[in-house]
């Protein structure tokens, strides 16, 4: 069985004397298959009206678990904004409903910024979305081929962090 990265290949492989054709294989459908997972996370986002780094706030504050509240710094820390750019970015997301900023009882300088109700739900909504669409994207693989798959892309990454 044929795909379109083979036909890519064997016409770059003519070109280019020096290309490695398994190499040039892997790489472009890795590519095919981020900007795939790309694309059906930006249609999940346009369906909930939500913007990506919305989102990611959604996600920063669902990930360091009940009461799902940070402080600024630490989200600006955990998004990779400054302060500023992160100040800038809560209050629309606030205004939606999905996050609420509260000062801090003992120390009124203090400010947390806590997922709302509405904010874990359209977090939900949206994992669950994302969820069903990369569980139908690795249906053509086994149970076995899943996890030397996973087991070998986990390699690349540990070279990578290394």
């Amino acid at each position: 069985m044929r795909d379109s990265v083979d036909r890519h290949v064997e016409l770059w492989s003519r070109e280019l004397d020096w290309m490695d054709p398994m190499k040039e294989a892997i790489f472009v459908r890795l590519a095919i298959i981020a900007r795939h997972a790309a694309a059906a996370r930006r249609d999940a986002l346009d369906l909930d009206g939500l913007r990506h780094w919305q989102y990611k706030v959604l996600l920063m504050l669902r990930r360091v678990g009940p009461p799902y509240e940070a402080s600024p710094s630490q989200l600006a820390q955990m998004l990779g904004l400054t302060r500023g750019a992160l100040s800038a970015r809560l209050a629309p997301i606030e205004d939606a409903g999905l996050i609420v900023r509260t000062a801090d009882a003992k120390d009124r300088r203090r400010v947390h910024v806590s997922l709302t109700q509405a904010g874990y739900d359209a977090f939900e909504e949206h994992a669950d979305f994302e969820e069903k669409g990369e569980a139908a994207l690795l249906e053509p693989l086994t149970t076995e081929e899943r996890l030397a798959l996973a087991n070998l892309l986990r390699k690349l990454v540990l070279a990578i962090e290394a």
